[in-house]
C-alpha cells in the first residue's frame, strides 16, 4: 500500500500544491492523513475479517454494488496507471534526457516484462528497495539543506491562511483513493491471513502504512517549501515539467536531478505494477476464471497495455495528469466507502458472520465519509481543471 501510494503522483502532487499554496498546504496534509486513517482502517478490517475481495464483499451486502465498485475502481486504476506511466516518462527524462513519451513506453514495456518473466520481478523488487531508501535519505537531505520556514509550516498545519478542498480531495485520492486502499487488503487475502484472529495485525499494518505515507509527504513538503520560500519558481505546466525534480535540482544541482530521476522512475514502475495488479483482482467479480494464475497475469498485462496506449495517444502534460488522477480517485472514493460502512453498521450478523465491529471505528469512518462527500461536491470543477493546467 505504501509503495503504491508513494508514487509519481504522490510526489508531483506534493510539489505542485506546495508551490501553489506554500505553507498552507500543511493543513491539507493533516486533514488528508486523518481521513486516510479512517478510510483504510475500516476497509482493511472488513475485507480481511470476511476473507472476501472488495467486489465480492460489496455484492454480498448489496446486489450488484460490487460490479459498480469494480467498474469505478478499474476506471480509477486506469487513470492512475496512465499517470504512473507518465511519471515513468518524467523520471527517465530527468535521468537520461529521454522524451517523456519514449520514457513512458520503456516503463510500460518493463512493467509488462515483470509479469511475464518471474526473475525480472525479483530484480525490480531489489532495485526499488535500494532506490526507495535513497528517496528517503535524499528527501531528508533536501529538507535540511533548503532551510524551510518550519515555524510557519507548523502554525499553518492547524491554522492555515487558506483552505483548498480540491487539494485535500486530490491528495486523499492519491493516498487511499481508487485501488490503493484495497491494495494491502487484497495482498492480505493472497497471504491467507484472514479472519477475526488477524484483526490486530491488519489494524497495525493499516495504521503503519498511513503513518509512513503521511510522514514522507510532510518531509517532502518541507523540502520543497524551503526551495519555494527561497524564491525559486517551479515550472508546473511545461511539457516535461517535473516540479519535484526542479526543487531537488535547485538544492543538489544536476547530479541531484539525475539521481532524483532514477528514484522517481522506480516509484513510477512499482506504481504501474501495483495499480495494474490490484485493479485486475477486482475483475474476478465478473468472472471467477480471472481470480488467479495466467488469466490474472494476462488481464494485468492487458491493463498495462491499455494504459500505455492511452498515455501515448493523449497530449496532456505528464505533471498535470499526475495531479488530476489523484483528484479523480478522490471523487469516487466515497462511493465504495459508503457500501463498506453500511456493512459495518447494519450487516454484522450475516455478512460479517456475527463479528462485533468496533463502534468507534464506524463513527470515525462515517465522519470521514461525510467530509469526503462534501469535499467531492466542492471539488469536481477544480479537479477537472487540473487537466488544462
Amino acid at each position: 500500500m505504501a509503495t503504491s501510494a508513494i508514487g509519481p503522483g504522490f510526489i508531483t502532487q506534493t510539489a505542485t500544491f506546495t508551490a501553489t499554496l506554500g505553507a498552507a498546504f500543511a493543513f491539507a496534509i493533516l486533514v488528508s492523513i486523518l481521513i486516510d486513517f479512517a478510510v483504510q482502517m475500516n476497509v482493511w478490517r472488513l475485507i480481511t475479517v470476511t476473507g472476501k475481495r472488495a467486489g465480492d464483499l460489496a455484492n454480498s451486502a448489496v446486489p450488484f454494488s460490487g460490479h459498480v465498485l469494480t467498474v469505478l475502481i478499474v476506471i480509477g486504476g486506469l487513470a492512475f496507471n496512465i499517470g504512473n506511466i507518465a511519471g515513468g516518462g518524467l523520471g527517465l527524462n530527468a535521468l537520461l534526457g529521454l522524451d517523456p513519451k519514449v520514457g513512458g513506453l520503456v516503463t510500460g514495456l518493463l512493467a509488462i516484462g515483470v509479469f511475464l518473466v518471474k526473475r525480472a520481478g525479483t530484480v525490480v523488487d531489489r532495485v526499488v528497495l535500494v532506490l526507495g531508501l535513497g528517496m528517503i535519505v535524499m528527501t531528508v537531505a533536501v529538507a535540511i539543506a533548503s532551510g524551510p520556514p518550519v515555524g510557519d509550516a507548523f502554525r499553518q498545519t492547524v491554522v492555515p491562511d487558506t483552505v483548498n478542498f480540491a487539494t485535500i480531495t486530490t491528495i486523499v485520492g492519491g493516498t487511499v483513493g481508487g485501488y490503493i486502499t484495497y491494495a494491502g487488503a487484497h495482498r492480505y487475502l493472497a497471504s491467507g491471513q484472514t479472519g477475526p484472529e488477524h484483526v490486530r495485525a491488519v489494524h497495525r499494518a493499516s495504521v503503519t502504512g498511513i503513518l509512513v505515507t503521511g510522514v514522507m509527504r510532510y518531509v517532502l513538503f518541507l523540502a520543497i517549501l524551503g526551495v519555494v520560500a527561497s524564491g525559486v519558481a517551479l515550472d508546473l505546466s511545461g511539457r516535461a515539467a517535473n516540479p519535484a525534480g526542479q526543487a531537488f535540482g535547485a538544492v543538489l544541482g544536476d547530479a541531484g536531478i539525475r539521481v532524483f530521476g532514477a528514484i522517481f522512475w522506480a516509484a513510477a514502475l512499482t506504481s504501474v505494477i501495483g495499480a495494474a495488479y490490484t485493479s485486475s483482482t477486482f475483475l474476478s467479480t465478473f468472472s471467477r476464471r480471472l481470480a488467479t494464475g495466467w488469466p490474472l497475469q494476462l488481464t494485468t498485462v492487458a491493463f498495462i497495455v491499455v494504459s500505455l496506449v492511452v498515455y501515448l495517444a493523449i497530449g496532456t502534460a505528464p505533471a498535470a495528469l499526475l495531479v488530476f488522477v489523484g483528484g479523480f480517485n478522490g471523487l469516487i472514493l466515497p462511493i465504495g466507502l459508503t457500501v463498506f460502512l453500511y456493512i459495518g453498521w447494519f450487516r454484522q450478523r450475516d455478512v460479517l458472520g456475527g463479528y462485533r465491529y468496533p463502534v468507534w471505528l464506524l463513527v470515525v469512518g462515517t465522519l470521514a465519509l461525510a467530509i469526503s462527500f462534501w469535499m467531492a461536491s466542492q471539488s469536481v470543477g477544480p479537479v477537472f481543471d487540473f487537466l488544462s493546467a
